[in-house]
């Protein structure tokens, strides 16, 4: 059965409430799997979109059902899995993947991602600023100032810029504005948080990742604010292409987290 398939392709993790992005990755498999159906299609039952395989509903790792609360969701899912050739690969299925982890890791538990993200805000990327020299600090401002605006702004959070990476306490009343946000705005849509939380890993800041989701920065302005410091040392000593590549690839899992936001229509 499809069920039973996809508990093999994209097995459940221990991990996946706490790092979804972790449980995503963690899903891959050298060996491809052939594909077993014909047709993948999205049916609404019970006010849901559900992943269908030859009309079939699939199920995740978790045995719970593949099911979805809009239909360009269940469409975009069912389009990973129709673009699939001879075999299998879930490396090319990030909404798929990441559903998974929502839907397995995140529901049952969405405090557990809350409080992650609220460690982020904690130590987050955009309150630790150079020194030195005066071209970064000026680009680490221009790009990180207009985060800590927004902050400020749509969050009642006030945090505090500091130079250097010593750890410094950031105001209670802040973190605690980034968690209500949190908690009244994400926590009750699993596939936002689940979102939500990939964007904040791979930028390492939660206030980029919350200007972006609430459409303060674009996704390519909020991954241009998560690499400031990268782009400025790739200008003195050169690209690494080892280097590029990663971060193309975590690029495209960012668009594919941005993409799932967006497609899960609001809590």
């Amino acid at each position: 059965m499809p069920g039973d398939t996809l508990r093999d392709w994209f097995p459940p993790s221990d991990d996946a409430a706490r790092d979804p992005i972790a449980a995503a990755r963690a899903a891959s498999r050298p060996a491809l799997p052939k594909r077993f159906y014909e047709d993948a299609t999205t049916e609404e039952r019970g006010g849901a979109f559900v992943l269908c395989l030859d009309g079939r509903p699939a199920r995740t790792p978790g045995r719970r059902p593949l099911a979805v609360p809009t239909r360009r969701l269940g469409d975009a899912l069912a389009e990973e899995w129709a673009a699939q050739g001879a075999e299998v690969d879930p490396a090319t299925m990030p909404l798929t993947r990441m559903v998974n982890s929502a839907l397995d890791g995140v529901a049952p538990d969405p405090g557990r991602v809350v409080d992650d993200l609220a460690r982020y805000a904690g130590s987050d990327l955009v309150c630790y600023r150079a020194g030195e020299p005066d071209r970064l600090v000026a680009e680490q401002a221009a790009a990180w100032d207009p985060v800590l605006a927004f902050a400020h702004e749509a969050l009642g959070a006030d945090f505090v810029p500091t130079r250097g990476v010593t750890f410094v306490d950031q105001p209670g009343p802040a973190i605690a504005a980034v968690r209500d946000a949190l908690e009244t705005g994400w926590a009750r849509s699993p596939l936002r948080l689940a979102a939500l939380h990939v964007m904040t890993t791979l930028t390492g800041s939660v206030l980029i990742a919350l200007a972006h989701a609430t459409g303060r920065l674009t996704a390519e302005e909020a991954w241009a604010a998560a690499h400031v410091d990268e782009h400025h040392q790739e200008r003195i000593w050169g690209a690494d292409d080892e280097a590029l590549a990663r971060r193309a690839a975590r690029q495209a899992e960012f668009r594919a987290a941005s993409r799932l936001h967006a497609l899960a229509g609001d809590p």
